[in-house]
């Protein structure tokens, strides 16, 4: 492996993955602004059915792609290159190409079946126009990654998400008289557009990157395309078939079973979409920074466990939950401590601050339920982190359709923290057991806490009783100067007591 462009390969993507982040955020503030949350909730039902089909679309093409191009980079110098890249790309236009027309002829029975709004059936017809380009786009950028090359899919994608954000700003004034029906369409049609753009900035790079690659004696076909294409691709894609399938289960749900409890669909669609599309998008904010400092451990991780070096390997993955934790214990404090500030500051709504607060002690969970799962996957366990994902879906929609009907946004709240206690346990068990690691009570989850206990009382005890008689006490001066007091105590606290002390390189990685 050429480290040179590996190191350069990750700073692209840790940049461009923060700053898509961080657009998506303010972008989804926006949004929400204008099509409030009642429009955020419908929005998020037209995703997750389009997320559904673009599972059907994409699962297992990417990862074939890179494979498949790896080897034939590797094994014949790219003399069949050509022939390659035309037989996948014509396999992912037709199956991008099935699963469009599939949702453009079903929109109207999903949106009145499954969804119980007619609202969606625009918005569904829409987004099937862009999953054959989809399906395309995930096998050229399986093609770049082949040839570690993340450039240019890089700049796409901020281009399209920046496309995407000029081109829903100007459409949406004109559509949001006419209700949140034509909102969401002029917002996925935005994106639509969008990945229109993107998808021809990556083909018109990979048709200049394959002429400079063709042989001169001339190409010669690849044969079993098809055949190597299903046997990459299908165990990849039935797995993320089966969780695809239970998520959209799960959401489609939770309106309804809302209704019935509060007995408005309209307020039932609110609290869904303040929640998912509102209180959720701030609370995994700060995970782009956490995968952005894990990046670089999780190839070495699977390095180390290739080559048998289990010293090696029990320090990488205890520096990679040592950062988790510490990480998401301070975030998850902040969330709970500055919910109402937050939910002001954003939304200026109370119901997505008082998610934020319900949700913000577990927040430990949910981040290291994620890590530990890639980490997983990187000891080869990703069927056993399938296993628990079917568990705790099948478990959570038979919660919700007991509970959610009877209690409301309690009961489904209730179910999200059981799940992300459950599946975030259940892997830290298994990542325990493959490893013979113990658990380090002290400096993973003492600390930290203990960490917290002093940042929360400076800000109680110096920072208000100051603040407060002086008239400096506003939503936006306690968040900025409220939190970076609370965040400042907290990683001093850590640094004298020695709990940072995990987080450098030279003591994780030294043999």
């Amino acid at each position: 492996m050429n480290k040179g462009i590996f190191l350069k390969n990750t700073a692209i993507l840790t940049a461009a993955s923060l700053a898509l982040r961080g657009i998506g955020m303010v972008f989804r503030v926006y949004l929400a602004g204008q099509i409030g949350a009642q429009g955020m909730g419908l929005y998020q039902l037209i995703t997750t059915v389009y997320n559904l089909f673009l599972t059907v679309a994409t699962a297992g093409l990417g990862v074939a792609a890179t494979r498949m191009i790896t080897e034939e980079l590797a094994l014949s110098g790219g003399s069949r290159l050509w022939s390659l890249c035309r037989k996948l790309l014509a396999a992912a236009l037709a199956l991008g190409t099935l699963a469009g027309v599939v949702q453009l002829a079903g929109a109207d029975l999903i949106a009145q079946g499954w969804l119980k709004d007619r609202q969606a059936a625009a918005s569904l017809r829409i987004l099937a126009l862009s999953l054959p380009l989809v399906a395309v786009a995930s096998c050229l950028q399986g093609y770049f990654m082949a040839r570690r090359s993340v450039a240019l899919p890089t700049a796409a994608q901020l281009g399209e998400q920046l496309l995407r954000m000029g081109l829903i700003v100007a459409l949406l004034p004109a559509a949001l008289p006419r209700g949140i029906g034509p909102a969401c369409a002029a917002v996925v049609l935005g994106g639509t557009v969008a990945q229109l753009f993107s998808s021809a900035v990556i083909w018109q790079g990979c048709r200049r990157d394959l002429r400079r690659l063709r042989p001169a004696g001339g190409q010669a076909p690849a044969r079993g395309v098809l055949r190597r294409l299903w046997g990459i691709g299908a165990p990849v894609a039935a797995t993320r078939y089966v969780g695809s399938a239970l998520r959209t289960l799960e959401n489609v749900m939770v309106p309804g079973c809302l209704a019935a409890f509060g007995g408005s669909r309209e307020t039932a669609l609110g609290q869904f979409g303040a929640l998912k599309g509102m209180a959720m998008t701030v609370l995994f904010f700060p995970f782009s920074f956490l995968a952005t400092l894990s990046t670089l451990l999780l190839p070495e991780i699977t390095e180390a466990y290739a080559q048998g070096r289990r010293g090696l390997l029990d320090r990488l993955i205890s520096r990679t939950i040592l950062i988790t934790l510490t990480v998401s214990v301070l975030m998850g404090g902040l969330f709970t401590l500055f919910a109402g500030e937050l939910g002001e500051v954003l939304y200026h709504d109370g119901e997505v601050a008082f998610y934020i607060r319900v949700l913000g002690p577990v927040m430990p969970f949910l981040y290291l339920e994620s890590m530990v799962d890639g980490v997983l996957k990187g000891l080869n366990q990703q069927l056993s982190t399938f296993r628990y994902s079917v568990y705790d879906s099948v478990g959570r929609i038979a919660l919700i359709a007991l509970l959610v009907p009877r209690t409301g946004m309690k009961g489904f709240l209730f179910v999200m923290i059981l799940s992300n206690l459950f599946t975030g346990l259940l892997n830290l068990r298994r990542l325990l057991m493959v490893t013979g690691m113990g658990i380090r009570w002290g400096q993973w989850v003492a600390l930290p806490l203990l960490a917290l206990l002093a940042g929360t009382a400076a800000y109680r005890g110096v920072y208000l009783p100051w603040a407060v008689p002086r008239g400096f006490s506003a939503p936006l001066t306690d968040l900025l100067l409220g939190g970076a007091l609370v965040s400042g105590v907290y990683l001093l606290f850590l640094f004298l007591a020695g709990g940072l002390s995990g987080l450098s390189r030279r003591r994780c990685c030294a043999e």
